[in-house]
């Protein structure tokens, strides 16, 4: 992968791309709720406002007022209509020239044409009315008996055209009942000017100020991820090293930080030292069985060499010796490499007393020095019973070459333990050789003389099968002055 693909495959490109996402949501998110409060904020002032009007020109009328002495204004600031109950406008702002949002859109008063207007006071005079005067021409120009205002007001959005300017506007709607005239709606407008201002102001700051803000994010967090991995890609290289070098000696270089980074490094030389140690041991081992293989094969041959040139001098007894030995040795390298292997075992319920004296019942007539045995009963564990025989004959074998007269095996259970013991009254393991022991092919020099062929695998693969089976193999000085094997797998 090359190119602009790789880079948004990088953890750096992918952590950016994700904060500055989160981040534009985040914000774009925030300037929608302020740009809601401010708009509901300066629309409730709007309202306010119109409803102040509507309801000052309402309590006006519910005072006696006519609808000449009005002062509705010229409806720049509030356009104003007054309507009475079936629909007639009775009194508009002067300059309204065209208004929607309010039901009504006339802007011309619907007045009786038969009457004069009346006298204002101060002006004309007192006023003077004939008799013969009509009476809907004295409820316009005559005495006006009061109203009251009702409660409640609605609201609405519309546009209104004053002096040849159209305008949005929030209406506002009250109610006056009047004995004179009925029952009256009042329509008042206030400017929404201030609130689309504010809002578009607000709007085309966010729209500026986002794009600046998502990059300085993205570049705030490319820097910071930038940083954070760069420990990342001096493991990387380093492992990129050693896989080339094959050198498993080299570590990767640990930060002094602390963090996650610190501990991956910490683990990444944990398993190269635990793969140099494998890998050490493995060849070690490899090393170890071509020289155990070399000795008997080279005897087979040479015995047979000579049995093929002088058939009279063939040691059979020797030959039959050494291929019994390579088959054990094959069949204890296969049992290791199986360990190795991890693979499954045949598990099952295996009684233990019963194993313990079918083992030690088939060894008695050939082994030199007798087996005492102590066995409990309903001694039970789950795993393969062959690799658990294998365990005891592997125990009680070390015993019998090293034991000078009296070998004990004891069987019991302790709590949720089975515990298998084999003691012996021989010279026992020193303390600084007793985990050396069960490396492979580790024979100790005072053994060796005594020894009967063993390759020194024997206590590797029991230690192996008793961690496969969830349990301990261990030494000690046993009560007779010898070695003390004990072994403890968990019991059913």
């Amino acid at each position: 992968m090359t190119g602009p693909f790789r880079l948004v495959g990088s953890v750096r490109a992918r952590a950016t791309l994700g904060a500055t996402l989160v981040v534009a949501v985040a914000l774009i998110a925030a300037g929608a709720a302020v740009l809601g409060s401010l708009r509901s904020s300066l629309m409730s002032q709007a309202d306010s406002s119109a409803q102040s009007a509507a309801r000052e020109v309402a309590v006006n009328l519910g005072l006696g007022h006519r609808f000449d002495q009005l002062d509705l204004g010229d409806g720049s600031e509030h356009p104003i209509q007054v309507v009475d109950a079936d629909g007639r406008l009775r009194a508009a702002s002067e300059a309204l020239q065209r208004i929607t949002g309010t039901g009504v859109t006339a802007v011309e008063p619907d007045l009786p044409k038969t009457a004069s207007p009346a006298p204002r006071p101060g002006k004309d005079g007192p006023e003077k009315r004939g008799e013969d005067e009509p009476e809907e021409d004295r409820a316009e120009y005559g005495t006006v008996a009061p109203g009251r205002v009702k409660d409640g007001h609605t609201y609405a959005t519309g546009t209104a055209t004053v002096r040849g300017r159209t305008s949005d506007y929030r209406f506002a709607t009250a109610q006056v009942d009047t004995e004179t005239y009925g029952t009256l709606t009042i329509h008042a407008g206030a400017l929404r000017d201030a609130e689309q201002e504010a809002v578009s102001t607000a709007t085309a700051v966010m729209l500026v100020g986002l794009p600046g803000l998502l990059l300085v994010v993205g570049g705030v967090t490319w820097l910071v991820t930038r940083r954070a991995l760069r420990p990342v890609e001096s493991i990387r290289a380093e492992m990129a090293a050693i896989t080339a070098s094959e050198d498993l000696s080299r570590r990767v270089p640990e930060p002094g930080s602390g963090d996650e980074v610190a501990r991956l490094a910490r683990t990444t030389n944990e398993t190269l030292a635990a793969l140099e140690t494998s890998i050490g041991r493995q060849r070690r081992f490899v090393a170890d069985a071509s020289h155990e293989l070399r000795s008997p094969i080279a005897s087979l041959r040479t015995q047979l060499e000579v049995g093929a040139a002088h058939p009279g001098l063939l040691d059979l007894d020797g030959a039959v010796a050494d291929t019994v030995r390579l088959q054990r040795l094959a069949t204890d390298l296969l049992l290791l490499a199986r360990l190795d292997a991890g693979g499954p075992r045949a598990d099952g319920r295996v009684e233990l007393g019963p194993l313990v004296r079918e083992e030690l019942r088939q060894r008695a007539a050939r082994d030199t020095i007798a087996v005492r045995a102590t066995v409990e009963e309903d001694v039970d564990v789950v795993g393969s019973r062959g690799q658990l025989a294998r365990v005891l004959a592997n125990l009680v074998d070390n015993a019998q070459r090293h034991a000078r007269s009296r070998i004990d095996v004891t069987l019991a259970r302790e709590s949720t333990v089975a515990v298998l013991r084999v003691a012996d009254d021989g010279d026992g393991v020193p303390r600084t050789q007793r985990e050396r022991i069960f490396e492979r092919f580790v024979r100790l020099d005072d053994a060796r003389s005594r020894d009967d062929g063993g390759a020194g695998l024997g206590l590797a693969i029991a230690r192996d099968v008793a961690e496969q089976h969830g349990g301990t193999l261990t030494v000690r000085t046993s009560s007779l002055g010898g070695a003390l094997f004990e072994l403890r797998l968990p019991a059913l």
